[in-house]
């Protein structure tokens, strides 16, 4: 059986992603939300949402390429090379891009944009997220 083309299943990830954080930022009692954070950093109008989970479902199928590229070279198990490459891609990104955030995001400090440095909590719901995230991808662009 054949999964998605990785593009494909990194957009759907990345959508799965945006559409479950209702849920984690009730669950970790952290406003913190990629979707509001892409979205209301590109336009401060009411479609900032549409915005936010466009920008984040090409993220996921730039980023799935990319994992594909990569599971081409690297044997083993593709889900768990998935969420590795997820992971270490959050705990490279998420220093200097709160820092960023913080000083000159359009958004900071409304809904779904709190402060990111030195925020324990959103750390850990971005963490949660990309594991998802990676799970997700492994599994949708799996080749059997």
């Amino acid at each position: 059986m054949r999964g998605l083309h990785p593009a494909a299943a990194g957009a759907v990830a990345a959508t799965v992603w945006g559409l479950l954080e209702p849920i984690d930022r009730r669950l970790a009692g952290c406003d913190y939300s990629d979707i509001a954070f892409l979205g209301k950093g590109v336009t401060r109008g009411g479609s900032w949402r549409a915005a936010g989970f466009l920008l984040h479902a090409v993220n996921g199928a730039i980023f799935g390429l990319v994992y594909d590229a990569v599971r081409r070279r690297v044997p083993g198990d593709d889900t768990r090379l998935a969420i590795g490459m997820a992971l270490v891609e959050h705990v490279t990104l998420y220093p200097p891009i709160g820092y960023l955030a913080d000083r000159y995001h359009p958004a900071r400090g409304e809904e779904g944009v709190p402060p990111l440095s030195w925020n324990a909590r959103a750390f850990g719901q971005a963490t949660v997220r990309h594991a998802l995230f990676g799970v997700l991808l492994g599994r949708l662009s799996r080749h059997s």
